[in-house]
C-alpha cells in the first residue's frame, strides 16, 4: 500500500449510491497496515450516512469491501492462487450486505469511543516499541 494512489477515497453502501464520506472534506480516514486497510468515518454529515450508522450499530451491516485497481500481482498455477503484491489505487471503502471477503468487519461507534480506541492502540505500539527496545539492550 506503500505507493498506492488515496487521493480522494470516497465510502458507499455496496459500492453504489450516494457517497457517505470522503477523504477530501475529512469525513473519511484511511489506515493501511499488514492485515490491509483500517478506516474510519464520520456518519453524521448526511441523512443517508446516518441511516448507515444506524444498520451498521444495529447488526444489519457487519462487512466491508474495497474498490482498487492492481498495479501488481503474482499468480499460482499448482493452487490457482493469485496474490495481489501491489495496489495501484483505491477509489471507494464500501458497507456491504455481502463481501467477497469474509474477514472483514465494519462496527459503529461514537467519535469518543473512536478517540478512545485509537489512543489505546498507539499506546499499545508504543509499548511494543519499548519491549522491543529492552530486550535489544539485554541481548
Amino acid at each position: 500500500m506503500d505507493d498506492a494512489d488515496l487521493s480522494d477515497v470516497i465510502m458507499q453502501y455496496d459500492h453504489q449510491g450516494k457517497v457517505l464520506a470522503r477523504l477530501s472534506n475529512g469525513t473519511l480516514g484511511l489506515e493501511p497496515n499488514d492485515e490491509g486497510l483500517f478506516i474510519y468515518a464520520d456518519l453524521s454529515k448526511s441523512q443517508a450516512a446516518k441511516e448507515l450508522y444506524e444498520e451498521i450499530k444495529n447488526g444489519l451491516i457487519t462487512k466491508m469491501s474495497w474498490a482498487f485497481t492492481v498495479a501488481e500481482d503474482k499468480y499460482n498455477r499448482e493452487t490457482r492462487t493469485r496474490t495481489i503484491t501491489k495496489i495501484k489505487k483505491v477509489y471507494d471503502v464500501s458497507a456491504v450486505s455481502i463481501p467477497a471477503n469474509g474477514d472483514t468487519d465494519i462496527s459503529a461507534r461514537s467519535y469518543v469511543d473512536g478517540v478512545i480506541e485509537r489512543e489505546r492502540r498507539e499506546a499499545l505500539e508504543r509499548r511494543k516499541r519499548i519491549l522491543k527496545l529492552l530486550i535489544n539492550m539485554e541481548v
